[in-house]
């Protein structure tokens, strides 16, 4: 009897163990460390560069099972720059962003994937009312290093390509004015 219960007892143990192993870590995304910088080439000539920030949202990070880990983010349209006043302000309009009817895009992970040392995220991306899936190749996270009020952060790079006409974005603008693909590359830092 007092082997059986031995053997339960470890048995319980070792499992408990593993699971407090392949436990979770929540981060919450800091959006004044945090930007989506954006090209798209105009007229086939020159490139427009951009930035959005007010950047906000969720890692779920699981270190020993990264396919068991996600990401939502929201980022604010309205703080689109392409240090232009009158291009912002079109990019603002209903031609493009539309943030009065837009005022946020939203990006929900359905899958993370580790192959070769990297990490591919592909997840569901709504830009003015229009969702469709989008791959996601990252670089990191970091190692967790603490900042001065002693909480823990991290850091990411993402990058991505997106089809202008999957989300019916600009189409006033077809590819002889502006390409149709949009190159991203989203930095984020994120604390616990």
């Amino acid at each position: 009897m007092n082997r059986r219960f031995f053997a339960t007892a470890l048995s319980a143990l070792l499992l408990t163990g593993a699971s407090a192993l392949a436990q979770t870590s929540t981060w919450t995304i800091d959006p004044n460390h945090a930007q989506v910088n954006f090209a798209v080439k105009h007229m086939g000539v020159s490139t427009v560069r951009g930035s959005i920030s007010g950047v906000n949202g969720t890692i779920v990070w699981d270190d020993k099972n990264p396919s068991h880990s996600s990401v939502q983010a929201t980022i604010n349209t309205a703080t689109v720059t392409t240090n232009n006043e009158k291009r912002d302000a079109h990019l603002k309009s209903p031609d493009f962003f539309n943030v009065e009817k837009y005022p946020t895009m939203t990006f929900k992970s359905t899958s993370v994937t580790s192959a070769n040392g990297k990490l591919e995220v592909v997840g569901d991306l709504t830009l003015a009312g229009v969702t469709k899936s989008v791959t996601l190749e990252v670089d990191g996270p970091t190692p967790p290093q603490k900042a001065q009020n002693d909480k823990l952060v991290t850091g990411l790079s993402v990058t991505g390509t997106l089809k202008r006409s999957d989300f019916n974005f600009g189409s006033k603008f077809g590819s002889p004015i502006l390409s149709d693909e949009v190159q991203f590359t989203i930095d984020v830092e994120a604390g616990k």
